[in-house]
């Protein structure tokens, strides 16, 4: 079923094609949902907004209105897109960075920002507090001058 959890549709509310809904998202009013879109966690997609393409909406964000999210888009964490807002296509001008570490990916996770198991942090964080967080995260010695190299390759490729 492309509807699972919590999730409810509602209203004249659709979704379709390869489209996803789950977690607590409800979409409902005139919303739809299609491609291969997904929305799930705490999202809201309600209106006559449109979920398309690959998109994902998760997270507490919410779309409202005659607002289209498209393409590869993300909406995310507290974002709001509502009135005829179109978030669309890939913010990515070229491909974000992804390095298989010894333990976990590091992921460029969104514009000046890395991720490296479960932490996102701005560049200049993980610049500053590299080994304290390798610390506390249990990594040791040797993995921590690893991914300081990955830090250091990926602040240097962002900048090309």
């Amino acid at each position: 079923s492309p509807v699972s959890g919590v999730s409810w549709v509602s209203g004249n509310a659709q979704v379709s094609g390869d489209a996803q809904v789950s977690g607590n998202a409800p979409v409902s009013a005139d919303a739809q949902v299609s491609g291969n879109a997904w929305v799930y966690g705490d999202a809201q997609v309600s209106g006559i907004a449109q979920v398309y393409g690959d998109a994902h909406v998760y997270g507490n964000a919410q779309v409202s209105g005659i607002a289209q999210v498209s393409g590869i888009a993300q909406v995310y964490g507290n974002a709001q897109v509502s009135g005829n807002a179109q978030v669309s296509g890939n913010a990515w001008y070229t491909s974000p960075l992804q390095i298989q570490g010894s333990r976990n990916f590091i992921t460029e996770c969104k514009k000046g920002f890395l991720r490296i198991g479960c932490k996102c942090y701005t560049f200049r964080e993980w610049e500053l507090h590299f080994e304290a967080i390798g610390k506390a995260e249990g990594y040791s010695e040797k993995e921590i001058k690893e991914y300081k190299l990955y830090i250091d390759l990926a602040i240097q490729l962002s900048s090309l």
